[in-house]
C-alpha cells in the first residue's frame, strides 16, 4: 500500500458501481461510488443521534454545576460543530486522497509499528461507542415500549449492526435514499412541537464556561476523525468527499444539540427524562420510532471502523469476520451494561485529549510536511518516533487545562500539581482543543524540516538496500497499489 490506492472510478458502469463493495483485505483498491449526496446523507444520519439529545446537557451546565444561558448553549453548539466537523472534513479529504482506511492512513505519519499506538486506542474508543449506542438503542425502545425484555432490544440491534457492516456501501446507500428523508422529516416534527410548548432559559445571563461547552461540542465531532477516512477513501472526488462530511455532519449536529437542549429545559434539564418529552408529543411515538430505528446507523460506524482498525493489524483476515466479531462483542457488553453511567464527559474530554492533536499533527504532516512528497503506508513503513513529540504535546495541554475527571486521587493530584508547576490554569478564555490543537500542529510545522530530512535519508537508503525476496510475505500485497 502506497501513498495512494490505485483507482478509475470511469471504469465501473452504473450497474457495476452499485453492486460493488469495500474490500475484503486491506490491499485492495476501494471502488470509488460515493458522491456529494452519500456522503452528505450519510454523515448528517450520523449527526442526529438519540445520545445527541441528551448530551445537550453537557453544553447547558458549566464546571461548577451552573446553567448557561440558554444563547451561550445554541452559540457553543453551532461554533463548536463548525470548528470540529472543520476537523472532521480535513480527515476526510485526507481518506479520499489515499484511498487507504482510517488507521492504515497513520501508517504514513507513524509508520506501521508506530501506528498500531493509535490504531489500539482508536478500537478502545470505537467499542466504547457501539456499546453506548446499543444501550441508547435499547432505552429508546422501551421508552416506546416496555413490556419485552432488555435483552430482547440489545440483540435485535446487535444483529441489525453487525448485518449492515457486512455490506457497508450497500447500507450507505439505503441510508441516503430513504433513512435520511425520514430522520428529516421527524426532527422537523420534534422542533416544531418543542418550540410550540415553549423554550425556556435557566442560565439567565451566564456565559462562564462557554468555551468548555464548545470543548465538549468539538469532541463530539473529533469522535469521528479516527473514522472519516473510512468510508470517504470510496468518494469519486475530493470536493465532494470535503462539502459532503462537513455540510452533512454540521446542520445535523447543530439541529440535534438544538432540538435536545429546547427539550431539556422542559424536563428540568434531567436528560433522562428528555425521551418521554418526544414520546410524550401527540403522535411523537411515531417519529420517534424512526430515530430509534435509524440509531443503528452509529453503532454500525462504531462496528465497521472497528473491523477497519483491526485490519491495520491484521491485513488479510476478511474485514467480515472482523466485523462480524465485533458485533458480537460489543452485543455481548451492551447485554451487561443497563445504563450510560455517569463518565459521559469524562469519556469525550479523554476522546478529544487523545484525537484533537493527533488531527493536527496528521494534517501538518500531511498537507505541508512528508505528505507532500507521498507516504510510504506499506506493511514496512519506517516507524518516526519523532512524530510523537507533538502528539504528546498536545495530549498534555490538552489536560493541563481540562483534566479528564477520572475518580482516581492520583490523576486528579497528578495534574493539580502539574497545573502549579506550569502556572497553567483553566480561564473562561481558554479552549482545550482548540490550544492544543494549535500547539501540536506548531511543533510539527517547526519539525518539518527534520522530518521529511530524515524520511528522504530511509527512502534512500531503502532503494540502496539489495531486493527483497518475491516470495517473502503477502504474494498479493501492492497488486492494487500505485503511487500517486
Amino acid at each position: 500500500m502506497s501513498a495512494t490506492l490505485q483507482h478509475d472510478p470511469d471504469h465501473l458502469g452504473a450497474a457495476s458501481a452499485h453492486a460493488a463493495e469495500a474490500p475484503l483485505v486491506l490491499d485492495t483498491a476501494p471502488p470509488r461510488t460515493l458522491g456529494f449526496r452519500e456522503q452528505g446523507a450519510f454523515w448528517a444520519n450520523l449527526g442526529v443521534s438519540l445520545i445527541g439529545f441528551s448530551s445537550a446537557a453537557t453544553v447547558m451546565v458549566n464546571s461548577s454545576n451552573k446553567d448557561l444561558a440558554l444563547a451561550a448553549s445554541f452559540t457553543a453548539i453551532i461554533v463548536g460543530t463548525v470548528i470540529g466537523t472543520l476537523m472532521l472534513a480535513l480527515a476526510a479529504i485526507i481518506g479520499t486522497r489515499t484511498g487507504a482506511p482510517a488507521m492504515a492512513v497513520l501508517r504514513g505519519l507513524f509508520g506501521t509499528r508506530l501506528s498500531y499506538v493509535p490504531t489500539v486506542l482508536n478500537i478502545v474508543q470505537c467499542v466504547g461507542w457501539g456499546v453506548y449506542e446499543l444501550t441508547v438503542i435499547t432505552q429508546g425502545a422501551q421508552a416506546l415500549y416496555g413490556g419485552v425484555p432488555r435483552w430482547v432490544y440489545v440483540l435485535a440491534a446487535g444483529a441489525l449492526t453487525t448485518a449492515m457492516t457486512i455490506r457497508p456501501l450497500g447500507s450507505i446507500a439505503v441510508l441516503r435514499r430513504y433513512v435520511a428523508i425520514a430522520v428529516g422529516v421527524s426532527m422537523l416534527f420534534f422542533t416544531v412541537q418543542l418550540v410550540r410548548h415553549g423554550v425556556h432559559n435557566p442560565g439567565g445571563n451566564n456565559w462562564n464556561g462557554f468555551l468548555s461547552a464548545t470543548d465538549y461540542v468539538i469532541a463530539v465531532s473529533i469522535s469521528f476523525v479516527p473514522l472519516a477516512a473510512d468510508y470517504t477513501r470510496h468518494s469519486r472526488t475530493v470536493k465532494g468527499s470535503f462539502w459532503g462530511t462537513f455540510t452533512g455532519y454540521t446542520v445535523a449536529q447543530i439541529w440535534c444539540y438544538i432540538v435536545g437542549a429546547i427539550a431539556l429545559t422542559q424536563v428540568g434539564g434531567d436528560p433522562n427524562k428528555i425521551f418521554s418529552t418526544f414520546t410524550g408529543l401527540t403522535a411523537g411515538w411515531v417519529f420517534f420510532l424512526v430515530l430509534v430505528l435509524r440509531e443503528a446507523d452509529q453503532s454500525f460506524a462504531n462496528v465497521y471502523s472497528t473491523a477497519m482498525s483491526l485490519h491495520n493489524l491484521f491485513p488479510r483476515v476478511d474485514r467480515r469476520w472482523l466485523a462480524g466479531g465485533i458485533g458480537v462483542l460489543v452485543t455481548a457488553v451492551a447485554l451487561k451494561v443497563t445504563t450510560l453511567g455517569a463518565n459521559y464527559q469524562t469519556f469525550l474530554g479523554l476522546i478529544g485529549a487523545v484525537f484533537v492533536p493527533l488531527l493536527a499533527v496528521l494534517a501538518v504532516d500531511f498537507f505541508l510536511g512528508r505528505g507532500r512528497d507521498g507516504w510510504d503506508m506499506s506493511e514496512q513503513a519506517p516507524t518516526r518516533w519523532l512524530v510523537l513529540l507533538p502528539w504528546a504535546i498536545g495530549f498534555l495541554l490538552y489536560e493541563l487545562i481540562s483534566p479528564a475527571a477520572f475518580p482516581w486521587s492520583w490523576w486528579t493530584n497528578f495534574w493539580a500539581d502539574a497545573q502549579t508547576d506550569t502556572h497553567i490554569h483553566p480561564t473562561f478564555w481558554t479552549s482545550a482543543s482548540l490550544f492544543s490543537f494549535l500547539a501540536a500542529g506548531a511543533v510539527t510545522l517547526a519539525l518539518t524540516p527534520v522530518l521529511r530530512k530524515r524520511s528522504n535519508a530511509e527512502a534512500v537508503a531503502s532503494k540502496d538496500a539489495p531486493p527483497k525476496d518475491p516470495t517473502a510475505g503477502d504474494p498479493t500485497a501492492g497488486d492494487a497499489a500505485t503511487e500517486a
